[in-house]
C-alpha cells in the first residue's frame, strides 16, 4: 500500500494547527515522515493522552472543512526568526540555515513546510491518529521531553480501512505481544530498563539458536574464544572506541586505579588473541568468534523489546586476512548469513553499502585513500555476487565501510539484522602483522561479520515473520502430554513424559483440572508442535494420539514409532 509522503507531510502541518487551536501554549516541535506516516512532537504543560487523539482528530476535519489557502514561500533566517520567536524548537531546527522553507494556512497559522504538490488541505480524505508517545527532543535524553503524536493521512477512505487492517495484523505480530503470551521473556524495572530476562521457554529457543550458529561456524573453521565482560580504557582508547563511540558505552568504573567499562563489542579482545604469537600468511585468514554478552547504552525513549535493549548476547565473529583474501572472505561471510537466513525462514528486506560521509571528520578516522580502497572493495564483491544495493553515505562504521543486510518488522521499520563490515583501521592501531612468502612483516586487514546479529533482535525478528509458530527443533515446547482423566490415564502420561525427556525432547505434562477442551485449546494458543491426547485406547496399545499444531485430526501410532518421528524431524532442520 503506497503512503504518499506528501501529503502526510501537509497531514502533520494539519495536526501541529488543531494542537495549537485546542492547546494554545503547546510549543511545536518537528514533523518527521516514517513508513507509516507522520509524527508530530509538541511540548505542552499536561502530556497529551491517547483519551485526547478523537477531538484533536475532529479539531482537524473542522480545519480541513474552513478551506484555508496554502501558500509555500522560502524565507532567509532573519524573518523566519520574527516569524517564529516564540517556538524556541523551531529556532532551534533552523539554526544555520539560509533558505527557509515555510507553509501558511491564510492568515491563521505559519509552519516549516517544503513545498508539495497539494494547494488544498481538502486533498485530505481521511486520517487515523494512532497514539501518543514520549520523546525527548532530538532523542537526546538531556534535553526536554516531548509528547509525539502519530497518524496517517490518504486521499481515499478506502485506503485507510486497508491500512488500518494492515496494522492490525502488524500487531498480533508485534513480538512483545507475542513474546508475552508465549512467555518467552520480559523486563521488570527492578532489574533494569532496557535489561531483558530471559525466561525457561525463550532460553529454550536461545540455546538452540545458539548451538546451530556455534556447529554451523565450525563448519567454516571459525575458533571459539572466551573474552572478559569489561575491557580497559586503555583498550577502548587504542582502538578508538572511546573517542568514538564513548556515548554509546556505560559509564566507566574505576578499580584499584585501572578505568574499565562494560565492553560495547569484542573486536579489541580478539585482536588481543590474534597477538599472541608471531603469524603468517599460511594462518591466514584467520578466524575467531564467541558466545559474547554485550552492554551499549541506549536512550530510554529508544528501548524497544528485544528489538532494542541495553544488554545482548551476539555470536560475534572476526576474520584477520591478507588485503588479496578480502573477496573471498565477504563472500564467504554473505555465504553463512544467507545459510542461517534460509534456515530459520527470515526474509531480507534490502541491502546497503553504507559509506563514509568524507564532510564528517569527527565521526570517520581521516585516511580518503583508506576509505576510497575499502569502499571499492565492497562495492566490487556485492557487484560480483550480483546484489542488489543501495549506498548510504555517512551510514559506515567510524573505522570501515559495510554491509548491512536489512529486514522488515512488524510496526513496517525497517532495521539492520546483519553486518559484514571492512576495517583496515584496527590492525593499523594495534601494529597487526604477519610474514608474507617472502618473510616480509604486513598488515593485515579485519572483516567484523555477526551471522544473525544479537540473540535479542534476532529473536524478535523471528517471532514477527513467523508469528510464534516455530518449526519442531526450535520450539521452546516441542511436545505437550495431555491425558483425558489425569487421574485415570496419568501414570502412562508420566512415563511417557519422562522417556520423552530422556530423549531430550522438550515436552510438557498437562495434569491440570481443567477441562480437555480447554487443555488443548491451550496447547494450541501456546503454539506447540505436537500434541498427544492419552485416553484408554492408547493406556492399552501403548501409543500415543498426537495431533500437529493447527490441526483438527489426530492420528494414533505406537509410542516408539512417535519418538523417531520426531527424531527425523528434528535432524532434517538442524
Amino acid at each position: 500500500m503506497h503512503i504518499d509522503n506528501e501529503l502526510n507531510a501537509l497531514a502533520s502541518i494539519l495536526l501541529a494547527k488543531a494542537v495549537k487551536d485546542l492547546y494554545p501554549e503547546a510549543k511545536l516541535g518537528e514533523s518527521v515522515l516514517d513508513n507509516n506516516g507522520f509524527n508530530y512532537s509538541f511540548a505542552i504543560n499536561k502530556p497529551i493522552s491517547i483519551k485526547e487523539l478523537p477531538k484533536i482528530l475532529k479539531q482537524m476535519y473542522k480545519n480541513i472543512d474552513r478551506n484555508y489557502v496554502l501558500s509555500y514561500e522560502t524565507i532567509d533566517y532573519k524573518n523566519a526568526a520574527k516569524l517564529f520567536a516564540d517556538e524556541k524548537f523551531k529556532l532551534e531546527a533552523i539554526k544555520d540555515q539560509k533558505n527557509i522553507h515555510i507553509i501558511k494556512f491564510g492568515n491563521d497559522f505559519i509552519d516549516l513546510c517544503k513545498k508539495t504538490k497539494f494547494s488544498k488541505l481538502s486533498a485530505i480524505k481521511a486520517i487515523a491518529l494512532n497514539n501518543v508517545s514520549g520523546i525527548y527532543w532530538k532523542h537526546n535524553v538531556k534535553n526536554q521531553q516531548l509528547s509525539s503524536i502519530s497518524g496517517v493521512a490518504f486521499e481515499k477512505q478506502t485506503d485507510l480501512g486497508a491500512f488500518q487492517k494492515l496494522i492490525s495484523e502488524r500487531k498480533e505480530r508485534d513480538h512483545r505481544k507475542l513474546g508475552s503470551e508465549l512467555e518467552l521473556f520480559t523486563f521488570d524495572l527492578m532489574a533494569g530498563q532496557g535489561l531483558p530476562i530471559w525466561l525457561p521457554k525463550g532460553t529454550a529457543i536461545k540455546y538452540e539458536i545458539d548451538a546451530y550458529i556455534h556447529n554451523l561456524l565450525q563448519r567454516y573453521n571459525y575458533k571459539f574464544v572466551s573474552s572478559p565482560l569489561l575491557g580497559s580504557k586503555a583498550l577502548y582508547e587504542t582502538s578508538g572506541h572511546w573517542s568514538h563511540y564513548r556515548e554509546n558505552m556505560f559509564p566507566s568504573l574505576d578499580v584499584d586505579g585501572d578505568i574499565q567499562v562494560l565492553r560495547p563489542m569484542t573486536c579489541p579482545h580478539h585482536l588481543l588473541v590474534y597477538q599472541q604469537k608471531p603469524r603468517s600468511y599460511r594462518e591466514l585468514p584467520y578466524k575467531v568468534a564467541e558466545h559474547a554478552i554485550l552492554h551499549r547504552y541506549e536512550s530510554s525513549g529508544s528501548l524497544t523489546g528485544l528489538e532494542r535493549v541495553r544488554s545482548m548476547q551476539l555470536i560475534d565473529t572476526h576474520v584477520i586476512c591478507t588485503p588479496k583474501q578480502i573477496k573471498s572472505v565477504v563472500e564467504r561471510c554473505y555465504q553463512i548469513i544467507n545459510e542461517a537466513s534460509n534456515t530459520f525462514g527470515v526474509k531480507i528486506h534490502s541491502v546497503d553499502l553504507a559509506l563514509h560521509d568524507k564532510n564528517n571528520e569527527n565521526k570517520f578516522f581521516k585516511n580518503e585513500k583508506m576509505w576510497i580502497d575499502a569502499e571499492e572493495s565492497l562495492r566490487k564483491v556485492l557487484n560480483e555476487l550480483k546484489i542488489n544495493f543501495k549506498e548510504e553515505i555517512g551510514e559506515a562504521a567510524f573505522y570501515g565501510p559495510k554491509i548491512d543486510l536489512q529486514v522488515q518488522t512488524a510496526l513496517g521499520r525497517v532495521i539492520t539484522a546483519y553486518t559484514i563490515q571492512l576495517d583496515f583501521l584496527l590492525p593499523e592501531r594495534f601494529k597487526l602483522e604477519y610474514k608474507d612468502e617472502q618473510g616480509k612483516i604486513q598488515r593485515p586487514v579485519l572483516i567484523h561479520a555477526s551471522v544473525i546479529g544479537t540473540l535479542e533482535r534476532f529473536l524478535s525478528i523471528l517471532l514477527e515473520q513467523n508469528k510464534g509458530v516455530f518449526p519442531l527443533w526450535l520450539s521452546p515446547v516441542q511436545v505437550a502430554v495431555i491425558p483425558v482423566n489425569p487421574l485415570k490415564h496419568g501414570i502412562y502420561c508420566e512415563k511417557i513424559t519422562l522417556a520423552l525427556q530422556q530423549e531430550l525432547i522438550r515436552v510438557e505434562f498437562d495434569n491440570s483440572d481443567e477441562r480437555l477442551s480447554k487443555r488443548i485449546r491451550d496447547a494450541q494458543i501456546q503454539k506447540i508442535p505436537y500434541q498427544l491426547i492419552i485416553g484408554d485406547n492408547e493406556v492399552k496399545n501403548d501409543s500415543v494420539s498426537y495431533r500437529r499444531y493447527g490441526e483438527q485430526t489426530s492420528k494414533e501410532v505406537s509410542f516408539n514409532e512417535f519418538i523417531n518421528i520426531l527424531k527425523q524431524q528434528i535432524k532434517k532442520h538442524q
